[in-house]
């Protein structure tokens, strides 16, 4: 994750999206386009053409007028074809596709799984194994209530009242990568594991109509 202060250059992927835009809109299935604006969904695609971009270790050099970025975390040592930058919250993320050898399978252990999926505890399945609820949510929504508190009272515009947003925007981000994280690790170990998973059925609109539920599903 870096800070990206210089605007790239248009590539060819901008005018890809416009004129999937533009035909989206001319099928009558989207609205007439719009530019982007800076906040929203901040993300662009590059590419290094006729070439490809090498990546590996925790370096990575993107084509001008960018350069060298560096990460927190170690990428593999591949070649691609294009990366894609987008930003979350006030972090700048680097994504990118290429192939890999095919895993060795592992015979599964018990073939068919049944999932219960409760509130205290994300999953019950069938063999006893409990996958616990996080609960990201619940244990920062007096932190984000206090935030927002804060938020009303700074003045549009100024300086203090975007480092709030920013604040608020980083805990949001925290609590989605929380939840994304122990789904990650269930749906991995169904999956190693178990041939046949079996999911009960969920009201989730009703749930989320209950305000009792409605703050305790993993949808909120």
């Amino acid at each position: 994750t870096t800070s990206l202060k210089t605007r790239p250059s248009p590539s060819k992927f901008a005018f890809d999206h416009l004129g999937l835009a533009f035909s989206r809109f001319f099928k009558k299935q989207a609205k007439y386009p719009n530019f982007k604006k800076k906040g929203v969904k901040d993300s662009f695609t590059l590419d290094r053409s006729p070439g490809k971009i090498a990546v590996g270790g925790t370096k990575v050099k993107l084509p001008k007028p960018f350069g060298w970025v560096k990460s927190f975390e170690g990428f593999p040592h591949v070649e691609v074809s294009k990366v894609t930058i987008s930003r979350s919250a006030d972090g700048w993320y680097i994504s990118f596709t290429y192939e890999q050898e095919k895993p060795e399978v592992n015979p599964n252990k018990i073939p068919f799984v049944g999932v219960d999926l409760g509130i205290n505890a994300l999953a019950t399945l069938s063999t006893g194994v409990t996958f616990n609820n996080p609960k990201a949510y619940r244990k920062t929504k007096k932190q984000l209530a206090r935030l927002q508190r804060q938020l009303q009272r700074k003045e549009k515009g100024s300086q203090k009242r975007e480092r709030c947003k920013r604040r608020i925007a980083k805990t949001y981000q925290r609590v989605a990568n929380v939840r994304k994280d122990t789904i990650h690790k269930m749906t991995h170990y169904l999956c190693k594991n178990h041939a046949v998973i079996g999911i009960e059925d969920l009201n989730v609109s009703g749930m989320m109509a209950n305000h009792k539920l409605s703050s305790a599903s993993w949808q909120k």
